[in-house]
């Protein structure tokens, strides 16, 4: 066969490569998700296809392998799971502590290869107790090397940039691997707290019978983990028929330096827990430190292959024959099944491509309407020479880096200093659709909107240019416990009524409805008056005059801020933006994150927990205490009051932001009761009990 006859099978779509054979995908079908990163969105978006291949020689099997384990075959970022903060003992910025904590991670992230999957050490020991650090990783089982080391070096950085920036007792979590520090030693200690369950969304039918099968495969697995020989993987997976169509995949695995004994308590209690919790759902886990089980219905670790019976010491010549068979058979299945991930990933991407370009279509129709009634402004009005900007933020370098945000700090020939956004270079978002953008967010002219100042286009490369916030962004203040008492109540006052001024521009007083859709602290910058300016445009969508709701088979944003319509089915509007305003503002005054927070004996949620304090008649136990010791006590329950009507489950409940302006700046008004919140549970459970939903991977598909 020619090299061109090969790609042309390479090239052609999923569901027209031969049917001989009937194979069904065997990724399990799951839904879009309320994660940050596209990426992880497009993950989570699949078809059943139904494919096959014709049928070359062995050899041609051989060499279609080697090419599309080639072309298939790339790294996957870790995926993020859960993640515990102490928030009781903090470290200072450039303290003793905190250059022991970057030796330390740099220790976990050079040892990650090792063949266990698991590394525990000790920075500091020679120095004084309060500066000595203890930590370790954990690998899921069935990792390869690679894959390990991936996720471990995923884990060190964002431990520290994004989860827990300053406390000093933390552990995060990761579909393939577990890091955790702390002050004292917790080396060959069973800590089965903070202890997380974590539910897939779908139900299973036959629950009760399911889960009778579910408690004795776990079961079954306890003993085969905890007696594992001293120093090697205390892991074990298995898999059983629950239907004839339907499989059940089990896994339980302990840290290697727990003895036998504290194995199998930590496992065993892990089971009691999901037991008693179990709701009828087709998948769940449990996280602690200690330990961690989990059961699914689709494979979500490398299941093992059986291995072939060896030949015996007769008929020689006719196990031979079955070798080669079962070779031949195991070759022609492995083709079959990277055509199968590479045809997979192609239709994901080109769905994933249609998506972006369908939205980008109706956000360029948006604002060609826009255009068509106002003032022309050009694009090249706007643009910086692409040279001036390199030169003003040096080659884009390192050192000039703001945050994670993708932005970098410039200074301009006249000595203006502004921050720059750059584009990815992969980005589908097309030149025309690009400037049409750009012209819109330029006209976007308000004190609480981040100004754009301009933009820089070089082949297919892009960036805009913003004016430079001092004093960062919102979350820099609020969850930092030093930062935070940097500022009195009447700013934080001034801040949230800042960002209702931004919202409510963009949602009635602009010339076009815009809803933001990424809304949350690190996108509120701070200029150096301490006035809140909303930024990051790059997921807003126009409604034109007469619209109020819209869907998207492409859900962006940020886990903890998006409304529940939004996250679970895709629908968005102005009412969107409300419940992430909400969740910003009960942030604010407990100091707390929604997304990481969790409380002893009460609730898994910030809202939750807000939620139950009101109908407790014990506000006030919510507020942080550094605010209760400034601000006004009516002023602050009246910002629960108005975040808790925000976050409401219903959006036709939760009112408009004309409506919050109102209510911030009258004494007089009398507010609604709230009702129940989005995303929280009936039943409050205590710290070894938590439960949340794990959306990643519910199956609720978009309109």
């Amino acid at each position: 066969m020619h090299n061109k006859n090969l790609f042309h099978v390479l090239e052609m779509d999923c569901t027209v490569i031969g049917r001989s054979l009937g194979i069904t995908s065997p990724v399990e079908p799951s839904l879009l998700t309320p994660e940050i990163s596209e990426s992880e969105q497009a993950e989570h978006k699949t078809d059943h296809i139904n494919m096959g291949i014709p049928s070359f020689s062995v050899s041609m099997y051989l060499v279609l392998l080697s090419i599309l384990i080639f072309l298939s075959i790339r790294g996957e970022a870790a995926e993020y799971r859960y993640h515990f903060c102490s928030n009781q003992i903090t470290f200072s910025p450039n303290s003793t502590y905190q250059s022991n904590l970057n030796n330390l991670l740099s220790f976990l992230n050079a040892n990650s290869t090792h063949e266990t999957g698991f590394y525990n050490t000790t920075v500091g020991q020679t120095q004084t107790p309060e500066n000595t650090v203890y930590g370790l990783f954990l690998c899921r089982g069935d990792l390869a090397t690679n894959e390990c080391q991936d996720c471990v070096s995923t884990a060190t950085k964002e431990i520290v940039q994004q989860y827990c920036p300053e406390e000093k007792v933390t552990v995060v979590w990761y579909d393939e691997c577990m890091l955790r520090y702390s002050n004292r030693s917790f080396f060959s200690v069973m800590e089965d707290k903070p202890r997380m369950i974590l539910w897939n969304l779908l139900d299973i039918t036959e629950r009760d019978r399911f889960l009778q099968l579910v408690e004795k495969s776990l079961s079954d697995l306890v003993p085969v983990a905890a007696n594992a020989l001293s120093g090697a993987k205390k892991f074990a997976t298995k898999e059983t028929k629950f239907t004839e169509m339907q499989t059940l995949y089990i896994l339980v695995q302990c840290v290697p330096d727990l003895s036998s004994f504290d194995c199998n308590r930590c496992l065993r209690e892990a089971i009691t827990n999901l037991s008693t919790s179990y709701g009828g759902k087709r998948g769940g886990r449990v996280l602690s430190p200690g330990c961690n089980i989990r059961y699914e219905v689709f494979a979500f670790y490398h299941v093992q292959a059986s291995a072939a019976p060896g030949p015996g010491p007769k008929g020689k010549g006719k196990s031979s024959k079955v070798i080669a068979i079962v070779i031949a058979v195991t070759i022609a299945a492995s083709v079959v099944l990277v055509i199968l991930l590479y045809c997979f990933r192609r239709r994901r991407a080109r769905i994933k491509s249609n998506d972006i370009k369908e939205e980008n279509s109706q956000k360029s129709d948006g604002l060609l309407n826009y255009h068509a009634a106002s003032e022309i402004t050009t694009v090249e009005s706007l643009q910086f020479d692409f040279g001036a900007i390199e030169v003003a933020t040096n080659k884009f370098s390192d050192d000039n880096k703001i945050g994670e945000g993708g932005f970098d700090k410039g200074v301009l020939p006249e000595g203006k200093e502004v921050a720059v956004k750059r584009f990815s270079m992969k980005s589908l978002q097309g030149l025309e659709e690009f400037k049409n953008e750009v012209i819109l967010i330029a006209k976007l002219q308000h004190k609480n909107l981040v100004r754009l100042l301009g933009c820089g286009i070089q082949g297919e490369e892009k960036l805009l240019v913003y004016e430079f916030m001092h004093n960062k962004s919102l979350d820099n203040f609020i969850f930092d416990s030093k930062r935070r008492s940097q500022l009195d109540w009447k700013t934080y006052y001034d801040i949230i009524s800042g960002i209702t001024r931004g919202l409510l521009y963009l949602h009635e007083d602009s010339r076009l409805k815009i809803i933001h859709r990424d809304l949350k602290p690190s996108n509120v910058l701070l200029d150096h008056n301490m006035v809140a300016k909303i930024s990051d445009f790059g997921m807003a969508r126009i409604f034109s005059e007469n619209q109020n709701i819209a869907n998207t088979k492409r859900v962006v944003g940020t886990y903890g801020y998006m409304a529940p319509e939004y996250a679970m089915e895709g629908v968005f509007s102005v009412k969107s933006d409300v419940f992430s305003f909400g969740v910003i503002l009960l942030e604010i005054i407990s100091g707390k994150r929604s997304s990481g927070f969790y409380l002893t004996e009460h609730s898994q949620t910030l809202l939750a927990y807000a939620w139950r304090l009101w109908n407790e008649d014990n506000v006030l136990e919510f507020v942080d205490n550094f605010l209760m010791e400034l601000g006004s006590t009516s002023e602050i329950v009246k910002c629960i009051h108005i975040g808790l009507l925000c976050v409401e489950e219903n959006p036709q409940d939760r009112p408009t932001m004309s409506a919050v302006v109102v209510m911030l700046r009258s004494e007089s008004i009398a507010l609604p009761e709230p009702k129940h919140p989005a995303f929280s549970v009936a039943k409050f459970m205590s710290m070894d009990e938590i439960s949340i939903n794990e959306l990643s991977f519910s199956t609720i598909v978009p309109k």
